[in-house]
């Protein structure tokens, strides 16, 4: 078999291929079973946000084009699976609705020209670089404000007598984005439904809620459409909630046909990936979607060419500040690249088939955001000086997109230190991908096992790794 390893480090390594390796004292035993075969992977990505759309189109045309190679061209991230929102989200230059006139129940004025000028040129760009494709998600933060209760756009409900209206404002989104040549994948139902403490664009439904807006309305209008798109609930955290929104879905019948499974965010705590409820989602829908649609280093703003700071705990969340005080123990200051790398290989371990990030271009402040929630994101610009900045989280995920792909099957694994976190998948065509993640400040020596095979080499203190082997009977 043919092996080759790729390490991101502390101390410098990114996403390098190694040759050699250092020498340890520590031995840990991995093994990896191919026959024991778990989740297909639907793929892995970030979000089209116009935030990041606008810096795009702020740069000189050879930073764009390097920024969008390196996340969706061959020699990039290979990004498979992506997001944007739908309307106004707080990564939006302002709140806007694509249907902006009140009372156009039949959305005659419906239009997606607020997208036009950044939105679809960077997908379309993307598209144009991918060579295997990738599939999008989109989500709304909420209605427009004529459609809810407390007429804003933060918080409120959706009004019962819009819940047509707003099923046919889908299906109007789904045509006008064919129309410019974009395959929507599938729809979450709504962006954080427990919505965000109104402090920007959010709506409320209940479990229950959901329920009847999917079941007699939005699923049924895209079935009698015939358009083919995929229906995600919940999308909001993996805490206990979770378990909740799942038992009301899929233990209706009705509505339970109707979707093609559920979608979470990471933001119930800074290191747990919560996976019993994880387990619990999978056994509730076994044969259905489970997809990590949003991510991000939230209430930061972004480090600026100091790639030790995503390396060191120095990282808070709103949590760290906010969260009630019998939840703030899962709020503590977190290591940025522990944190994905963690959450990535916890939650594939635990059933989930796709892993979205949150924008993929931030500019130095952790914006542009109407309502100045700065994060990070893998690519930091600085439009006025034309300069990027490919932090450390940007080779991170490149672990799990670029070699993890598509139609992917994840794999057994066993090994011998509680402290290593491994994962594998074998890819469509054949090959292995192993990504290991090492928190230790100390090396360790691997010795891995296959098919009655073995190889041995290290994996750096504080790394990641993704360990392709291919030609697995020579």
């Amino acid at each position: 078999m043919n092996i080759q390893i790729f390490e991101t480090s502390e101390s410098g390594n990114q996403l390098t291929e190694l040759q050699e390796f250092q020498e340890s004292d520590q031995r840990v035993e991995v093994s990896i079973s191919p026959d024991d075969t778990y989740q297909e992977i639907t793929g892995f990505g970030g979000s089209f946000t116009e935030a990041s759309a606008y810096l795009l189109n702020e740069l000189s045309n050879e930073n764009r084009m390097k920024i969008l190679e390196a996340y969706f061209g061959e020699d990039g991230a290979r990004y498979s699976l992506t997001r944007k929102h739908m309307n106004s989200s707080d990564f939006s230059l302002s709140n806007y609705s694509y249907a902006p006139v009140e009372g156009d129940v039949n959305l005659e004025n419906f239009s997606i020209d607020e997208d036009r000028d950044d939105m679809i040129p960077m997908i379309k760009d993307a598209m144009e670089i991918s060579k295997d494709g990738f599939k999008i998600i989109a989500s709304p933060w909420t209605a427009p404000p004529w459609m809810k209760d407390n007429k804003d756009w933060k918080g409120g409900k959706l009004l019962p007598e819009y819940y047509e209206t707003w099923a046919l404002f889908f299906s109007k989104y789904l045509d006008a984005y064919r129309e410019e040549g974009i395959d929507i994948w599938a729809f979450t139902v709504e962006n954080e439904p427990l919505g965000n403490d109104s402090n920007w664009e959010s709506m409320h439904f209940t479990p229950e809620e959901q329920n009847d807006f999917v079941k007699n309305h939005l699923g049924p209008r895209l079935q009698q459409a015939e358009q083919d798109v995929k229906i995600l609930g919940y999308d909001q955290n993996r805490d206990e909630e979770l378990i909740e929104w799942v038992d009301t879905m899929y233990d209706d019948p009705e509505a339970a046909q109707y979707y093609d499974g559920t979608a979470v965010h990471w933001y119930g705590s800074t290191y747990h990936y919560f996976p019993e409820e994880l387990q619990y989602a999978h056994s509730k829908a076994p044969n259905k979607h489970l997809i990590q649609t949003e991510a991000t280093v939230d209430a930061e703003v972004p480090a600026w060419k100091d790639d030790a700071w995503y390396w060191s705990k120095e990282a808070t969340d709103w949590g760290y500040d906010w969260a009630p005080e019998e939840r703030r123990h899962l709020h503590t200051k977190y290591v940025p690249v522990f944190r994905y790398a963690r959450d990535m290989i916890g939650t594939l371990n635990n059933w989930v088939d796709g892993w979205v990030d949150w924008n993929m271009v931030l500019d130095r402040q952790g914006g542009p955001n109407w309502a100045e929630n700065w994060c990070a994101a893998p690519v930091i610009v600085d439009p006025e000086q034309d300069e990027v900045y490919f932090t450390p989280l940007y080779y991170t995920m490149a672990h799990f997109s670029r070699y993890i792909r598509p139609g992917a099957v994840r794999i057994g694994h066993n090994h011998s230190d509680e402290n290593l976190m491994v994962t594998a998948a074998q890819n469509p065509d054949g090959s292995i991908a192993v990504v290991l993640f090492n928190p230790e400040e100390v090396a360790k020596s691997i010795n891995l096992n296959l098919n009655g095979k073995s190889t041995e080499f290290s994996i750096s203190g504080k790394a990641i790794q993704t360990v392709v082997i291919t030609d697995l009977d020579t």
